[in-house]
């Protein structure tokens, strides 16, 4: 599949998209510490769609180090890609951070969503504040790795794990992430401030798909769910918090169930 590669000037950041395909516009959102590339086999298992992914600031090829990592940020760096593609409405998909972003979207600018698709996501808070720990674990990497198995010893394997180190990027000194721990901290510090007053005003259809082995409770994902208001819920079994990589042929199957 042949991607066409643009980047997007917003305020405070460039936002790095890669779109391929015609017809129905999907626009895709990784999550945190992820990267647009994660999402190419999605991206190639839905060729007869105009697919989009993106970046988000602080991630991937975008602006590393943006001032504003609000939600709000976020949320106006979507936007202007949907508006600068000229590619609304869009079936809007989301992971994890990328949910929450995507849902946030949703909220604002209905106009330019007319499906929602939120993997493994939430209204934030489910699980408090985690963002200094998430920090301190990313600043424990020990940078540079020297080359893929010093990642991979270190890392560990799982899919998760090697999504990370096949998004590392090569220096003169070795590999590192295309993130920074203090940007991730504060990324995740505001995604853990609860939203449930947008999500309860969301009107866009929306498909929300949870993993088995996920990181919501039911008691959680029941909450979302039951606080939407055109929603449907599907379960992906075996699957874990980044399903996309995990349970690739049932995650195809949700998503198509939405298009």
């Amino acid at each position: 599949m042949e991607f066409t590669e643009r980047v997007i000037r917003t305020d405070g950041a460039e936002i790095a998209v890669a779109e391929a395909g015609e017809s129905r516009a999907v626009v895709v959102l990784h999550g945190l510490a992820g990267c647009r590339d994660e999402f190419i086999p999605t991206a190639e298992a839905l060729a007869d769609h105009r697919v989009v992914l993106v970046d988000l600031r602080g991630h991937g090829r975008s602006t590393r180090r943006p001032e504003d990592l609000s939600r709000a940020a976020f949320v106006a760096d979507v936007v202007a890609v949907i508006e600068s593609l000229g590619v609304a409405p869009v079936v809007l998909v989301g992971q994890s951070m990328g949910a929450h972003t995507a849902m946030l979207v949703a909220a604002s600018r209905p106009d330019l969503v007319d499906r929602l698709v939120l993997l493994e996501g939430g209204a934030g808070g489910e699980n408090g504040d985690e963002s200094a720990a998430l920090g301190d674990y990313f600043r424990s990497w020990p940078l540079p790795f020297a080359d893929v198995a010093a990642a991979r010893a270190f890392l560990g394997e799982g899919v998760l794990q090697e999504a990370w180190i096949a998004g590392l990027e090569s220096g003169v000194d070795g590999l590192r992430p295309r993130f920074d721990a203090d940007v991730m901290e504060a990324t995740a510090s505001a995604v853990a401030e609860p939203r449930w007053a947008e999500w309860e005003g969301v009107t866009t259809p929306t498909l929300v798909v949870f993993g088995e082995h996920g990181m919501f409770s039911e008691e959680q994902r029941a909450a979302f769910v039951d606080r939407g208001r055109s929603v449907i819920r599907l379960d992906l079994p075996g699957a874990s918090h980044d399903a996309h990589l995990d349970a690739h042929d049932a995650w195809i199957a949700a998503l198509r169930s939405a298009l």
